[in-house]
């Protein structure tokens, strides 16, 4: 047998052990539902930028509004 079809012989059966192993997920490598995609903290000073600049917004606009 020549280099490389010993070479594709193995890619072979590793591919064809693969294809058994679909779907046979363990229960442990799956994520938790009650971990969150972002910390505390962060989302902390999302809410704060966000309700902040509006705020200010706010007062922004009720100070400057025109009274004709």
């Amino acid at each position: 047998m020549t280099t490389s079809r010993r070479l594709a012989d193995r890619k072979v059966l590793k591919f064809e052990k693969n294809i058994t192993k679909r779907g046979a997920v363990p229960e442990t490598s799956t994520k938790k539902g009650k971990d969150y995609p972002v910390g505390p903290m962060l989302l902390g000073f999302f809410v704060f930028v966000v309700i902040g600049s509006s705020l200010f917004q706010i007062i922004r606009t009720a100070t400057s509004g025109s009274m004709a």
